[in-house]
């Protein structure tokens, strides 16, 4: 199962009850992720292959106008050994020679000097390397199968887009609780749309902005919107245990992702306790929440059956343009422009709506595992 021609090293995820080992790059021969953790557990784990690619093409590239030209198939390989799943992908169109160049002059918002400045001369790496929205493929392979286990015990996440530049999609913010499982049940048929969006007038909004922007060179980002329903009430814990920092910290793995909210997240700070406190009510028998500012989470705990759990998470325009920007030459440290090459999203948001689904069933499969 080891990999060749990796220039750096693996990525881990520590989980409590799950490790999760990412390694690869943009352009190297194959990207991979494997999962370890109790052999009773992990052997007794029955990965649908057919269903896993199903996943993994609605992330993939160079299927549309709005995407990469980058065309990968994404063919996931997977292999078993007693408490480890391996999943891997072998990158088929590669070209490091797009390249050549950018370590000496960063891309503008890239990890280009970053890179530089911690991995000194050794780091040679061509595209964002293992910084490259590249590497969430590989989160797919094992989001993907999280996903299935969690479906097996009832629970279900789905993701759409929220919001590209001005234009918005409709939000589980906006319907009100009662109104929640038709807007839900609207939510699950994004699944198996081109364009992940409730509303597909909003969508083609957003389709035209995107184009128009890439015409231009340039590029835009958005936010995207996760709904996770069948938690049972219960699961998380304060301080360190809390369910949103246990998302929050597996959602920043994801390259270009620059914030998170839970529920109404900062706009619950321009309210009044009365106006932002989710009051509590009985329906059929059962505890619910009149509102949902909480996003279905209270002290780092689901709340089960009262609300679903809801976040949001904003994704920073492309930083790889070919528009003409300022950068610096490192080796003669004089200030300079660069127009870059390659092939890159004009929009990251609609491939990473699949992305936003498999981290927050890597954490909620975690935690649920303990």
């Amino acid at each position: 199962m080891a990999q060749e021609g990796i220039i750096m090293g693996a990525f881990c995820y520590n989980g409590k009850n799950i490790k999760l080992t990412v390694e690869g790059e943009s352009h190297s021969v194959e990207i991979s992720a494997l999962i370890e953790g109790e052999p009773a557990v992990i052997d007794s784990i029955k990965v649908d292959e057919e269903k896993l690619q199903a996943f993994l093409d609605r992330r993939a590239p160079g299927k549309n106008a709005w995407s990469t030209p980058r065309k990968e198939p994404d063919k996931a390989i997977i292999e078993r050994s007693s408490g480890l799943i391996f999943g891997k992908i072998v990158n088929t169109n590669t070209k490091p020679h797009d390249y050549s160049g950018l370590l000496k002059c960063p891309r503008p918002s890239h990890a280009d000097y970053t890179a530089k400045l911690k991995y000194g001369e050794s780091y040679t790496s061509s595209g964002g390397g293992s910084f490259s929205g590249r590497m969430t493929a590989p989160l797919c392979i094992a989001g993907g199968i999280a996903l299935q286990e969690l479906n097996k015990m009832g629970i279900n996440i789905y993701s759409h887009i929220k919001s590209i530049g001005g234009i918005s999609d409709t939000s589980i913010t906006s319907i009100s609780l009662e109104n929640q499982d038709e807007f839900i049940s609207d939510l699950a048929k994004v699944k198996s749309k081109e364009f992940p969006v409730v509303s597909d007038e909003a969508g083609d909004q957003m389709i035209e902005l995107i184009k128009s922007l890439a015409s231009e060179l340039d590029s835009v980002g958005g936010v995207t919107e996760t709904v996770i329903t069948g938690v049972p009430g219960g699961v998380g814990g304060p301080l360190f245990d809390g369910i949103e920092g246990k998302i929050a910290g597996l959602m920043f793995a994801v390259p270009a992702v620059k914030g998170i909210e839970f529920g109404n997240g900062f706009e619950g700070s321009t309210l009044k306790g009365s106006e932002n406190n989710d009051n509590f009510t009985v329906v059929d028998g059962k505890v619910k929440l009149k509102t949902n500012h909480s996003g279905g989470i209270l002290g780092g705990i689901s709340v089960g059956e009262a609300a679903p759990i809801v976040f949001s998470t904003a994704f920073k325009p492309t930083p790889s343009i070919a528009k003409t920007q300022a950068t610096v030459d490192l080796d003669t440290m004089l200030e300079t422009t660069i127009e870059i090459k390659g092939r890159h999203d004009p929009c990251i948001v609609p491939r990473a709506v699949p992305v936003t689904e498999a981290v927050a069933a890597l954490a909620i499969w975690d935690m649920l595992l303990g």
